[in-house]
Order: structure tokens, then sequence, then C-alpha cells
């Protein structure tokens, strides 16, 4: 038996990077998974990336995560589909902006539509459903920038601080209500994800991940692996003590 074994998730962001990576994760331990995105080119090659998995295990599902409505629609959907929700992983997120002089303010909003705003829907339109159900786990990934600061990274700070003690603030409801719910934040420094696909355009890519490396004490930036892992850990029962709280993935950042 795997470790989530005949649990149902959404994961946001699941065309790629840390998104596709848990939905490869979980799938592996024994769930079925509802992946969502909004490149309908990516998701419609899904069953060719998937292929070592069976059909029946995972959908896929066209999703603005910006978009109430488009929350409200997939949350129904999966419970019709599924007759359950266990696991919401909030992947879903971009890294845009400067400065706080330098952020265009149109640049600010579009980062925190879809780093926090998304994870706030999908907290609001879930976890009613996952508390009729029970042993359920929220997992917003958040980033080191949420709890380290950088001079030239304003918007995605905030967004991700955000994101940090939304999560804080779900858990305390659920526990309040009586929700057999939990929801906790994940916190990796730099991850080889197309995130990082600005950065090794403006240096190439192996003096861009030496460049980043050169910040983290262990030496190194982390792969999909370490995050899924740590999803995986929040999403079974093996956490079942676990809320309100986060992981951090950093090689020793923020002990600096």
């Amino acid at each position: 038996m795997g470790r989530v074994q005949d649990k149902v998730a959404i994961i946001t962001g699941a065309a790629s990077g840390l998104g596709f990576a848990a939905a490869r994760m979980l799938l592996k331990e024994g769930a079925k998974v509802v992946l969502t995105d909004v490149n309908r080119e990516v998701l419609d090659s899904m069953p060719d990336r998937l292929n070592d998995f069976s059909q029946s295990q995972f959908q896929t599902s066209f999703h603005d995560v910006t978009q109430e409505d488009s929350w409200i629609e997939l949350i129904n959907k999966t419970e019709n589909d599924q007759g359950k929700i266990n696991i919401l992983v909030n992947s879903a997120g971009i890294s845009l902006g400067a400065d706080v002089v330098s952020t265009d303010f149109d640049i600010w909003k579009k980062v925190h539509h879809v780093n926090l705003d998304s994870v706030f829907l999908g907290c609001k339109y879930a976890v009613p459903i996952m508390g009729k159900y029970g042993h359920g786990s929220i997992i917003n990934i958040s980033s080191i920038s949420g709890i380290v600061a950088g001079w030239n990274t304003a918007a995605y700070n905030s967004s991700k601080a955000g994101v940090r003690h939304l999560s804080k603030s779900v858990a305390l409801f659920c526990a309040k209500k009586g929700y057999d719910v939990r929801c906790n934040s994940i916190h990796p420094a730099f991850v080889n994800t197309p995130i990082l696909d600005p950065i090794k355009q403006a240096f190439g890519a192996e003096e861009a991940v030496a460049k980043l490396s050169r910040q983290i004490p262990m030496n190194k930036i982390g792969d999909t692996d370490d995050v899924s892992y740590a999803i995986l850990y929040l999403a079974s029962e093996e956490s079942k003590f676990m809320t309100g709280s986060e992981i951090v993935l950093d090689g020793g950042l923020s002990a600096m």
C-alpha cells in the first residue's frame, strides 16, 4: 500500500516544476490526482508524460487559479467525480517584479493574484468539502522568500509571506471548527525548475546554478524531489499532528 493510497488530491500548477513532481510522487504512492493548470497544451500531453500510471488514476483540468468561478467548478467537479477530496496542493506561482520602487503596480497585483489570492480561493472552497471526509491536508507552496526577504523581490516576498500566515489562519480555523483538515506551508530556496529560466537565460545555465548555489550554505540548489517528498509527508497520515506550521527546505540559508 502506498503512503497516500486511495486519497484524492488536487494539484494546481501541475503542468511543470514542483506541481508536476508532486503529481508523480502522489500517484506513485497510490493517490488519485487531479492536475490543473492554465497551459492547455501541456495538460493535453499528460497521458504521454504519465504513461507509467493508469489513466484511471489521474484527470486533468484547465483551471485559472485567480478566478473564483474556476475554483468553485473545480472543487464541485472533483467531489462529484471522485466522491471526496483529501489533499489540496496549492503549487501555482510566478516570480515577477523588482524592488519596491521599480515594481509596476500591475505586476504587484498580478503576483499577488497568482501567488496569494489563488491560495485563499483554494482554501475557501476546499475546506468545507474536505471537512466532510476528514483526513485532509492542505499544502501551500510558499518560498524561503516568504521568511527571508530580498531587496529586489518586493512583490514575491510579500505574496509568499502572505501564504505562510494564511496557512496558519486556515489551520486554526479548521481546528476550531473540528474539521479533520490540516494546513501547512513549504518554503523551498532555489529549486531547479522553470522558475529559474530567466536567470539561466541571463547568465547561462551552468553559471546561473553556480551563482545561486553560492548563496546556499550547502553550496547547491534543490531539486524537485526535495520538495515532493515533503509534500508526500504532509499529504500522508504520517503528519497527522502537524498543522499551522512550515517545512523549510533551504540548504541552511535561513540559519545564517
